[in-house]
């Protein structure tokens, strides 16, 4: 009887291993989905996608604070899911103007949707109200072990997530399969009669996501939700996010109707033989070099679903004809890896209307606009060679701050070809011998011209080094909203006092991610790519640190401490630039070593204090809460730079270890 019954006990253990992993996963992957789905819809979130983010980590920090309430609401949590997809795709935000201080280059025309003082508030509340009963499915079960085994599952499931998601990603699969993974997670996890009663909620879900997948005109890339709108003329635009992008027509009525596109070409006293062109989209910009005389192109194009567009649709073949060879990658890091020199460089409108990741301020193209990047593009010109760079920047100061980078790597005032045309399209370009170019207008400086951008300071589109009034008012919003749902929610919040330190690490751990983010972006791209292998790499190295902290005592804590701050030096005092000078494998040896070894020191000192809590549920909401803080934070780069995170990580693991060596012993919580 006795081996009977504990054959029986080992099963439902077993069986709960499987549901807080399948609940981690499903917890993880919703995040990745909304975050995604939610910035292609709502025009705002484009460039504040971590509202998102913090909408998550308040809502899986409610979830895990009612661990041990009286009535389980993870069941209702298809209501909570549907509801918000039909306000979504009721009311997208498609079109919006831009101000001086959030910059993007292809928004024209009004916005639809409601107002961002409506939108934003009901989707901050609706998130964490979704995340929140999600949070609450997987508290309930995480409670039901010690606590390092319930943190390990708790990743192995996020790991399984996060990489379901990026496989999906690399398909181009459109929201309907997101939904569908999710359906089929809340039915088999929330199970019996109940599950049936939310069965025709979830079929309302994945018919509002079946049918924004099935519209024709659209299809859907790594970073973007793309539509084609064709014209009569046979001109085909282009849009991404709701924002139109691209025109994708022939290469002389381009040069017909744009003529500052072939003014690269002429102001060069000899026709380029070999052309670089960053930003290639669907090809007008190679089809324009190829009847202008380019006997060889490199085309690079970050997206490839709209690399293969223009393969597709192209009117004059361009990717086709053999003196291209095209590049799905990121323009900064192709600079970083090919040894080819060119005749001309171009950047070709590269401008991505859409950020790196749901935690940092970081663009796609951020890095490409760097004193550095422009100094990696001389560096690939044969003598003679000129650079070029184009768009509708929309403000002189931006136009001002690009052809000062140029005038400070050349050493001379460049090129200036601008239009009055909307968007104040403009052409800047120059090279090292200026004899090489005969262009009518050089820039002159208005007087204060707005400095650099740099690779520590990736801010092209920030005038000045500020956090935007809207950005600050929007952060100071959601903060005090949070302490209120928290105290509305959960309770009073003296309990969480206990797990200060948590806190703490959980605001220093998300800093910490996001610089890895974006230094792993500056070293290899900014490609979806990257960014997945970043985030699994991370996961990694907290599933280890869980291993090696149950299996070894690591000492006292101020050992693990003092290896943390160690590693955050070394980080600090190996710049960015050192690794760019090594080849690619080197590099990411190393860069491997330096971002991810405080990954892996910082979560020993968090496991070996997380082994001990009294209470998992209370202590990992704690510090789910202070990731959220972490996530404000962030937008310190917005002034100070991306290095400077270091500093602020290493004050918050500090005043953490301090808060450890003199708060209170825990005090054990019943349930």
């Amino acid at each position: 009887m006795s081996s009977w019954w504990h054959s029986i006990l080992v099963s439902l253990t077993e069986s709960q291993r499987v549901r807080l992993m399948a609940l981690s996963f499903l917890m993880l992957f919703l995040e990745l989905a909304l975050i995604r789905w939610i910035g292609s819809n709502v025009l705002y979130l484009s460039y504040f996608s971590n509202f998102v983010l913090l909408a998550s980590f308040l809502g899986i920090g409610l979830g895990f604070l009612r661990a041990n309430a009286a009535h389980d609401l993870f069941p209702f949590a298809p209501i909570a899911l549907t509801a918000l997809v039909a306000f979504v795709r009721v009311f997208p935000v498609e079109i919006d103007r831009s101000g001086t201080e959030l910059i993007f280059f292809g928004a024209l025309g009004t916005r639809s949707g409601l107002p961002p003082f409506l939108t934003l508030p009901l989707l901050f509340l609706g998130v964490a109200a979704v995340m929140a009963l999600v949070g609450e499915g997987v508290a309930r079960t995480f409670r039901r072990f010690a606590p390092l085994e319930a943190y390990r599952l708790d990743i192995l499931g996020s790991l399984t997530g996060i990489v379901a998601f990026s496989i999906l990603a690399f398909l181009e699969a459109p929201p309907l399969v997101w939904g569908a993974i999710v359906a089929v997670a809340l039915y088999l996890l929330i199970g019996g009669r109940l599950a049936l009663r939310q069965a025709p909620v979830l079929a309302i879900m994945l018919t509002l996501l079946g049918l924004e997948s099935a519209v024709p005109t659209d299809s859907w890339s790594p970073y973007y939700k793309i539509r084609l709108n064709p014209h009569p003329s046979g001109a085909v635009t282009l849009l991404v996010n709701g924002i139109p992008h691209q025109t994708i027509d022939s290469a002389q009525r381009r040069l017909d109707e744009v003529p500052i596109y072939g003014l690269p070409y002429q102001h060069r006293r000899a026709a380029p033989s070999s052309v670089l062109i960053v930003g290639a989209g669907t090809g007008n910009d190679v089809a324009i070099a190829l009847r202008l005389g380019a006997q060889h192109i490199d085309a690079v194009e970050i997206d490839p679903r709209i690399h293969d567009i223009g393969v597709q649709r192209n009117p004059d073949r361009a990717f086709q004809d053999p003196r291209v060879t095209a590049y799905v990658n990121d323009g900064r890091a192709f600079l970083e890896q090919t040894a080819r020199r060119y005749d001309l460089i171009l950047f070709a409108l590269p401008d991505s209307l859409t950020l790196v990741a749901g935690q940092s301020s970081l663009r796609l193209e951020s890095y490409l606009f760097t004193k550095e990047a422009m100094q990696a593009a001389r560096a690939h010109l044969n003598a003679g060679g000129a650079f070029g760079e184009y768009n509708y920047y929309r403000e002189q100061w931006l136009v001002d701050r690009l052809a000062g980078t140029l005038q400070q790597v050349y050493g001379h005032p460049p090129c200036l070809d601008s239009t009055g045309q909307v968007g104040r399209l403009a052409l800047l370009m120059a090279s090292a011998d200026p004899t090489t170019l005969q262009c009518p207008t050089l820039w002159r400086p208005p007087g204060a011209v707005p400095p650099p951008a740099s690779d520590d300071y990736p801010f092209l589109y920030l005038q000045e080094r500020t956090i935007p009034g809207f950005y600050l008012l929007t952060l100071a919003l959601i903060l005090g909203a949070a302490l209120l749902l928290i105290r509305v929610g959960a309770g009073p919040l003296r309990p969480m006092g206990r797990y200060l330190d948590l806190f703490f690490m959980g605001a220093a751990f998300l800093l910490l991610e996001t610089k890895n983010v974006v230094q792993f972006a500056l070293l290899f791209g900014t490609t979806w790519f990257v960014n997945a292998l970043v985030f699994v790499g991370i996961l990694l190295a907290v599933y280890l640190a869980i291993e090696v902290a149950r299996r070894i005592d690591l000492g006292p804590p101020w050992r693990l401490y003092a290896a943390l701050l160690v590693a955050l030096a070394v980080a600090w005092l190996v710049p960015p630039d050192l690794l760019l000078g090594l080849t690619v494998v080197p590099r990411f040896i190393v860069a491997v070593v330096v971002a991810f070894a405080p990954v892996f020191l910082a979560n020993l000192v968090f496991a070996r204090r997380f082994r001990d809590v009294a209470a998992s549920s209370l202590a990992f909401a704690t510090n789910l809460l202070g990731a959220m803080l972490g996530g404000v934070l962030e937008y310190g780069s917005l002034v100070t730079g991306y290095r400077a995170l270091l500093i602020v990580i290493a004050v918050l693991y500090a005043g953490a270890f301090i808060l450890q060596r003199f708060q209170s012993s825990p005090v054990v919580i019943a349930g």
